[in-house]
């Protein structure tokens, strides 16, 4: 096979590079520097256009990202903007504050044991009528398919779910209900245990490439490989066929809750924990953060992705996965793939440019075949897909925590757009995970090294989505009590402060139910929360 002038990468890569300026990208041309992309960001309602025009930066270790927050928050003021153009007035600050803002509490993980049955009925009856006379909106569950369809293919026990259904629609609360095709354990929060399927762990226990693998052969059995999802090597079906078989009976054997309004909103796990990314920080093989986390495409089935999307291009010698992007626990400084100074940040090599696409790039199908899906299965209710903030590294050039997680997002690109373009297609919603102030989490104030920034990546991910319409919802990564998270929580979810442009978050989720949230003080404090973000005027003294 001829192979093709390297140029042509940038126009015939997956990742559509052909997007960016390359007038002349060479290493030598671009060495010491990085170049911005040119970018139209075209706006609903409006001929507004925000140009970014093309810069060439110093790169340095902090701040060469930094600059598009600007553009970020310009974009997302004429998208609001343009949804009140014309003679009628937009919205004012004290309209932000003044907006209904729903409030849903996610219930425990072992609500529903695995026997299929719900765990101290009574208990949780007490919990949910206290919880209604703060005015939530409603719960949030897991559903999962490691409990539903346990021992045999397509042989599916919804009894635990119909009794807690029923309980929670008497109580009159809303229920958003997660499709959680992932393992519980081992992650942050996690306090029980409730494995994939049994069939489905025989079926990895004489084939493990049906688990995400890393560069040492270790397997990441929370999840599956998003490598077979095309692949009929579940007892003859493939994953997606899995997925959607699933959800399929949901939808059927739930009927009523959905006929009478009660699932107000179905979310569809997408990856580890439920959200769409790889599990490139696993603390099972000792991650820690701030750790880059590893690279997950060493299964046999992701493997020949790459290769063949190698061969497709002409370069069949690229079809490997990196030889020097370090381990767990790196740092980006100390490894040549993300060094700041190395030959990734100066220019990206051919192949690092490849790499990064095709990854990338496996990680937004999987998410668009899924909810494709979702969206013609539960057809009248309201989707919406997980999507996980890594925001350690983020104020570096390589990103790489997040490149490992399979977002693109350094100064070559934007990953978020092709996300939630790829939502927007199907009118899904996206929850995201990452609404806590910069600093506010102790490991970020041990680790000022890992040079993270929450608030640009919320604005960041915000941009994206609020500029082609997306509705966005969030939930905090910790449970919280502290007066001065509420206040913070608050401020983010209504964008106060923040932009002042009249567009504000659609939904809050607190994670989770537990006694802690029960005693007086708390109690007392979240009901004022909850009447806060319900739009009614009360004062910070009482969140105290």
């Amino acid at each position: 096979m001829a192979l093709k002038p390297i140029e042509s990468l940038f126009f015939t890569h997956p990742r559509k590079l052909g997007q960016f300026t390359t007038n002349s990208i060479s290493p030598s041309s671009t060495a010491h520097l990085a170049v911005q992309p040119l970018r139209f960001i075209s706006l609903p309602g409006s001929f507004r256009q925000v140009k970014h025009q093309t810069k060439i930066l110093n790169v340095t270790s902090r701040g060469a990202f930094s600059h598009n927050v600007d553009l970020m928050r310009a974009s997302a003021s004429c998208f609001a903007t343009s949804a009140f153009s014309g003679s009628i007035p937009g919205p004012t600050h004290d309209d932000v504050i003044a907006c209904y803002v729903p409030v849903y509490v996610m219930l425990p993980l072992g609500t529903v044991n695995l026997k299929c049955e719900v765990s101290d009925q009574e208990g949780l009856i007490n919990d949910l009528r206290l919880l209604k006379s703060t005015g939530v909106d409603g719960v949030m569950v897991d559903c999962w398919w490691g409990i539903v369809e346990d021992q045999q293919p397509r042989q599916y026990n919804w009894s635990g779910y119909k009794h807690l259904f029923q309980i929670i629609k008497e109580l009159d609360l809303k229920l958003q209900v997660i499709m959680s095709f992932h393992r519980c354990s081992g992650n942050l929060g996690d306090d029980t245990m409730i494995p994939l399927p049994s069939w489905v762990t025989k079926v990895g226990n004489s084939n493990p490439d049906i688990y995400f693998t890393d560069k040492d052969g270790r397997r990441s059995t929370e999840c599956l490989t998003w490598g077979i999802d095309q692949e009929p090597v579940l007892q003859g079906r493939t994953a997606l066929e899995v997925y959607a078989d699933f959800m399929r009976s949901f939808r059927t054997e739930l009927d009523q809750f959905f006929k009478d309004g009660t699932i107000s909103k179905i979310l569809v796990g997408l990856g580890p924990c439920g959200e769409l990314r790889y599990p490139s920080f696993p603390k099972e093989y000792g991650w820690r953060y701030p750790g880059i986390g590893q690279f997950q495409c060493y299964d046999h089935y992701l493997m020949i992705s790459l290769r063949k999307a190698a061969e497709e291009i002409g370069y069949p010698c690229w079809g490997h996965g990196p030889e020097d992007a370090g381990s767990y626990n790196s740092r980006p400084a100390n490894i040549k793939f993300f060094r700041d100074q190395g030959k990734y940040s100066q220019s990206r090599s051919y192949y690092s440019l490849f790499f990064l696409g095709w990854y990338s790039k496996i990680l937004i199908d999987h998410a668009d075949m899924v909810i494709m899906q979702a969206n013609q299965i539960f057809k009248g209710t309201p989707i919406a897909a997980k999507v996980a903030g890594v925001h350690w590294w983020y104020d570096t050039t390589t990103h790489a925590a997040e490149q490992t997680a399979g977002f693109d997002n350094s100064w070559m690109g934007d990953h978020y757009e092709p996300l939630v373009t790829t939502l927007k297609k199907y009118d899904a919603q996206l929850h995201f995970t990452c609404v806590e102030e910069c600093k506010s989490m102790q490991e970020e104030v041990d680790f000022p090294e890992a040079v993270s920034n929450r608030e640009e990546l919320i604005w960041q991910v915000l941009a994206a989505a609020w500029t082609v319409g997306v509705p966005v919802a969030c939930e905090k990564a910790v449970p919280f009590f502290d007066r001065n998270e509420y206040k913070k929580i608050f401020k983010n979810v209504k964008s106060v402060e923040k932009n002042r442009i009249g567009v504000h978050l659609v939904g809050f989720t607190y994670l989770r139910l537990c006694p802690a949230l029960f005693e007086e003080t708390q109690f007392s404090r979240f009901k004022h929360f909850v009447k806060k973000m319900h739009g009614e005027e009360i004062l910070d003294d009482c969140l105290c």
